[in-house]
């Protein structure tokens, strides 16, 4: 343990104070904290872990904490309320939660539960989310027995692409008292609407989706504009008010939606959406009559890396600056028209959901970068006779303080010549692997002393090359770790999306090794190297030196939307276990356990049988046995462990 390292540097350093709080934290022992409830209870995370393992529950593993997913769901609602207040808006909020962002059926349950006194919502986009919302969903009746004073039932937001089976049962399930809004997302769903509520004689409620003209930011930008994949022109909406007109069906619509894309780090796009949807609302609340709802979408971003800045990764603004520009803007627009003020919608899946998830995994190993030279002789190799070699060992012994650049230019010298006199077959294998020894070595120690230069202070006054600013990257090891990204952390592979990573536990130890991340699959993108600093990234992630006989455990954090469900079977890795934890008076509970998937599992999505494979085996270890290449006793022990293969996790294990 480092004298001078201490829990507030570990804070410091993995910006857990930024993007954690109110949640996360380190406490005295070194280890992250999780506070469920804030401020009643923490969590240590590493006696969690170390807990669920001991009840046979494997890495790595996901962890859910049920009331964060509560708390950041009133934390949205308390800050539209106080803005409504704030503008004396004569409307209301209510919330939809985008169920795409995560499906999962004990979080969509969670979130349903926890949203009933605030009348919040889902909002879908295919058939097999209307299918999960219908079920879980309460009915109007519903709404009305739990509050009386409250008259207001969840909605049900259709959006999506929509055929006849997806219209026929969103207008059939109105009948069950549920307020259903089939939002018109494509010029063609009106016909195909109008055309099933007459042959039904069930009046729909819709709603238009707006391509405005407002450009998002970042790789979401693309969600509004011209060449937005959703949403309905100027001219579009126009025609679809003429045409319920038309149909003498005007007064169905009641909604209109826009949405500027996910992770919206600027405020001021915020502003500039809600100002031009403003109007419009205004324009057809003029033009159609029963305007009732405006839905503006998600966007509401999370701050990944704490930099509270318009960085892709981060925000400039807090939640309630955000409720405050939309509900004021609003305001005023309705104000000047002189139309009714609409309840207020969001879709803010991310904001709400990322927090309430930690991802938890193992390192197996690590890869190895000689820091020291070889010794000078040894039983097997005489003293070095080549002359590269020679020159490599002078450089290594003359680095210092005021020759560090100039060795440090000579090491990758004699280093290429060391491997331009081995292709030409003057270099032995041995000697070969001593060049590049020395050359490491080389490297480590001049990357020492730009360290000890850095943290002098005198940095500034002592020019340092960019090439020698990298050294850090160039000599960062490798922790590999027993996960896969492709399953458990898609984002962070197909979109280079950042969470935060670091160690749960000895973080009051100083991290001394610089590294990279490598999951278990066989892929050359299953690595992580970008990670989170102040509104920017690095290149490696702080980490503590590796022993194989101790554990060591890293956490990735603000995982719980998009990532269960985009994840895929890279490799055959499956789902992972995931626990659901939840705050008692005695500490905490572990509410629910849904186990990962077992290698039999994860071979039946791909049509193997586990029967039909046993059975398979069973006849070659006979023929085996027939040919004496196995013993009986071999032949036995070889189909247990292809058995025991078959139902154990598809995730290295200590067993």
């Amino acid at each position: 343990m480092s004298r001078n390292w201490t829990i507030e540097d570990s804070q410091q350093l993995y910006g857990i104070k930024g993007w954690g709080e109110p949640y996360f934290d380190i406490n005295n022992a070194g280890n992250v904290t999780v506070a469920p409830q804030f401020p009643n209870l923490e969590i240590d995370l590493y006696e969690l872990v170390q807990s669920l393992k001991q009840r046979n529950l494997e890495l790595p593993l996901l962890i859910r904490f049920s009331e964060i997913l509560s708390d950041r769901l009133k934390r949205l609602v308390d800050c539209m309320n106080t803005a409504i207040a704030k503008y004396d808006y004569p409307g209301v909020y209510q919330g939809v939660f985008p169920i795409k962002c995560n499906q999962h059926r004990h979080l969509i349950a969670d979130l349903v539960r926890y949203g009933k006194p605030y009348n919040f919502g889902l909002e879908v986009g295919s058939k097999p989310e209307l299918t999960i919302a219908l079920a879980v969903l309460d009915s109007e009746s519903e709404a009305l027995e739990r509050n009386l004073d409250n008259s207001q039932s969840p909605l049900l937001i259709c959006n999506g692409y929509k055929d006849r089976q997806y219209i026929e049962t969103a207008l059939l399930a109105t009948k069950l008292g549920s307020k259903i809004i089939i939002v018109i997302e494509q010029p063609a769903e009106l016909e195909l609407i109008l055309e099933i509520s007459v042959k039904l004689e069930i009046e729909p409620t819709v709603g238009v989706r707006a391509k405005l003209n407002t450009q998002g930011t970042g790789r979401w930008g693309v969600s509004t504009g011209d060449r937005a994949k959703f949403g309905l022109t100027i001219p579009e909406i126009v025609e679809v008010v003429t045409k319920l007109q038309q149909a003498q069906l005007l007064d169905s619509l009641q909604l209109l939606h826009f949405h500027i894309g996910s992770q919206i780090s600027a405020i001021a796009v915020v502003k500039d959406a809600i100002r031009e949807a403003s109007q419009i609302y205004v324009q057809l609340a003029q033009m159609a009559g029963n305007m009732q709802y405006i839905d503006v979408g998600g966007g509401l971003a999370v701050d990944y890396d704490g930099s509270k800045s318009r960085f892709e990764a981060s925000k400039n603004y807090n939640m309630q600056n955000y409720a405050n520009d939309i509900v004021a803007q609003l305001k005023d627009a309705c104000d000047v028209a002189g139309v009714p003020h609409p309840t207020i919608i969001s879709e803010s899946g991310r904001a709400i959901a990322s927090h309430q998830s930690v991802l938890i995994f193992d390192i197996l190993g690590t890869s190895q970068i000689p820091t020291q030279p070889p010794p000078v002789t040894t039983e097997s190799t005489p003293e070095p006779e080549q002359l590269v070699l020679k020159n490599l060992w002078d450089t290594y012994h003359s680095i210092d303080r005021e020759s560090y650049q100039e060795t440090y230019n000579d090491a990758i010298q004699f280093r290429g010549e060391a491997f331009n006199l081995f292709n030409l077959g003057y270099l032995s294998l041995i000697e070969r692997a001593r060049a590049e020894k020395l050359y490491w070595a080389c490297l480590h120690k001049v990357a020492l002393i730009v360290k000890r230069i850095k943290a002098s202070g005198t940095a500034q006054a002592v020019y340092i090359p960019e090439e020698l600013q990298q050294l850090d990257q160039r000599l960062a090891l490798i922790y590999y770790a027993n996960l896969s990204i492709f399953q458990s952390i898609p984002d962070s592979w197909a979109i280079d999306q950042l969470f935060p990573i670091m160690p749960i536990h000895r973080l009051n130890e100083e991290p001394t090794v610089r590294g990279t991340i490598a999951d278990l699959t066989c892929d050359s993108d299953g690595k992580i190297d970008r990670f989170i600093t102040l509104r920017d990234t690095k290149p490696v992630l702080e980490l503590h030196p590796f022993s194989p006989q101790q554990p060591y455990y890293l956490g990735m954090f603000l995982v719980g939307a998009y990532q269960e469900i985009m994840g895929n079977l890279h490799n055959l890795f499956g789902d992972i276990n995931v626990v659901h934890i939840k705050t008692s008076d005695r500490g905490y509970q572990i509410e629910s356990v849904v186990k990962g998937d077992t290698i039999k599992e994860v071979l039946s999505y791909v049509q193997y049988q586990a029967a039909d494979l046993l059975e398979t085996m069973r006849r070659r270890t006979e023929k085996a046995l027939q040919q004496n290449k196995l013993s009986v006793a071999e032949a036995q022990k070889l189909l247990q462990n292809y058995e025991n293969n078959l139902n154990s996790y598809t995730y290295f294990s200590e067993h």
